[in-house]
C-alpha cells in the first residue's frame, strides 16, 4: 500500500482540515496525468475557452497584459463601455496592460473597475486605502496610477469596502443593461477559489443554482490553504499579517461575465511551486461549487498558465 495523504490522513491533523467536498483520489488522479495533456478540452469546457501555457514568467506578464488592453482597445473602437471586475494576484500584467494602452494611445474613460476582494475583519471594514497591504494600494500603484492621463476615471474605480461592495450587482446589471461588457480577470487560489469566494462556502447551500447566484460576501472567512498562500505569496512567508478575513464578490457576479481572463503563476524557482494541483483541478475536474475555479473554463475566455505548472506533479527534493 502506497504511504501518501490518503493512505495516512485517518487520525492525523489534517483529518478535517481539507474542505468536505474534496474526494483527495479524484484531485491526486488528475494531478498525476501528463503535462502535455494539461491544455486538452474537457466535454464541459466552453468552446470558446482556451486554456494557453506561457513558456516564462515575462512571456505570461506580456500576454495576459495584452489580452486586457485588447478587451480595452476593443470596447473604445466600438465606443462601448466595458466593466472589469479585477484581482490583486496575478500583478504582473497590470504594467503590460498600461505599457500597451499607452503605446497605442487609448485613454481608459469607458473602463469601469471593481476589485473583487479586499482584506476586512468579521464585519467587513478593510485596510486603510493607503495601507502596502491593502489591495485599492496594490491596483493604484500597479494600474490607475501608470495610466496617467488615460486613466479610468477615479469615480469608476470600486473597491471591496462594506459600502461599496453591496452595491456592485446593481451597478453591473445597470452598465450591461446599457450595453457594456463584462470581464472578470482572475487568479486561482491554492484552494482553488475565485476572488475569495472559498471552497467550503459550499456547504451553506441547499442547491448549485442558489451558490451561483450569491454575489458577495462581507467578511468572509478564510480557508487555511488560502491563509497560507498569500503569507507566501504577498506577506513575506509573515503568516502574522495574514488577515482571516476578506470582502468578495461571488458566483453570481463572476460567472455573469461575457468573459473571462485568468492566470496561473504560482511558480518559486528551483523547482518548488504553489499551484499545480490548483491549475490541474481547474481545468479537469468536473465543476463543483466545492472547487469555484472549476466553473471558469465553462465560460468564455483564456487561462493563461506557466508551462511548468503543468509538472510533472511529482516529488522532487528541494
Amino acid at each position: 500500500m502506497p504511504i501518501n495523504l490518503m493512505t495516512t490522513i485517518a487520525g492525523s491533523l489534517l483529518e478535517t482540515f481539507f474542505p468536505k467536498g474534496w474526494d483527495l483520489a479524484k484531485l491526486d488522479e488528475v494531478c498525476a496525468r501528463k503535462p502535455e495533456t494539461i491544455a486538452e478540452p474537457e466535454e464541459w469546457w466552453s468552446k470558446k475557452f482556451e486554456a494557453v501555457a506561457c513558456e516564462t514568467l515575462a512571456d505570461f506578464d506580456t500576454m495576459m497584459g495584452h489580452e486586457i488592453a485588447l478587451e480595452i482597445a476593443h470596447a473604445k473602437a466600438e465606443k462601448k463601455q466595458i466593466a472589469f471586475i479585477l484581482p490583486v494576484g496575478p500583478m504582473g500584467m497590470y504594467r503590460w496592460a498600461v505599457y500597451f494602452l499607452k503605446a497605442w494611445n487609448v485613454d481608459c474613460k469607458h473602463v469601469h473597475g471593481f476589485n473583487m476582494d479586499e482584506w476586512s475583519d468579521a464585519e467587513g471594514n478593510t485596510l486603510p486605502a493607503d495601507d502596502p497591504g491593502a489591495f485599492q494600494n496594490a491596483m493604484e500603484q500597479a494600474f490607475y496610477g501608470p495610466l496617467g492621463k488615460l486613466t479610468v476615471p477615479a469615480k469608476q474605480r470600486h473597491f471591496a469596502t462594506p459600502d461599496a461592495l453591496p452595491k456592485y450587482a446593481s451597478q453591473i446589471k445597470l452598465l450591461k443593461e446599457k450595453g457594456a461588457k463584462l470581464v472578470t480577470v482572475y487568479g486561482i487560489g491554492r484552494a482553488c477559489h475565485i476572488a475569495f469566494w472559498e471552497p467550503h462556502f459550499a456547504e451553506e447551500y441547499t442547491t448549485l443554482a442558489a451558490w451561483k447566484a450569491d454575489t458577495h460576501r462581507l467578511g468572509a472567512q478564510l480557508c487555511p490553504m488560502t491563509v497560507e498562500q498569500n503569507a507566501i505569496t504577498s506577506f513575506k512567508s509573515r503568516t502574522t499579517l495574514v488577515p482571516t478575513r476578506a470582502n468578495t464578490v461571488g458566483p453570481g457576479l463572476f460567472l455573469q461575465s461575457d468573459r473571462c481572463i485568468g492566470g496561473a503563476d504560482g511558480a518559486l524557482g528551483r523547482g518548488m511551486m504553489w499551484q499545480g494541483m490548483s491549475l490541474w483541478a481547474s481545468l479537469h475536474h468536473q465543476p463543483t461549487q466545492w472547487i469555484p475555479s472549476t466553473f471558469m473554463p465553462t465560460m468564455p475566455g483564456r487561462l493563461f498558465f506557466l508551462k511548468e505548472l503543468a509538472g510533472p506533479l511529482e516529488p522532487e527534493c528541494n
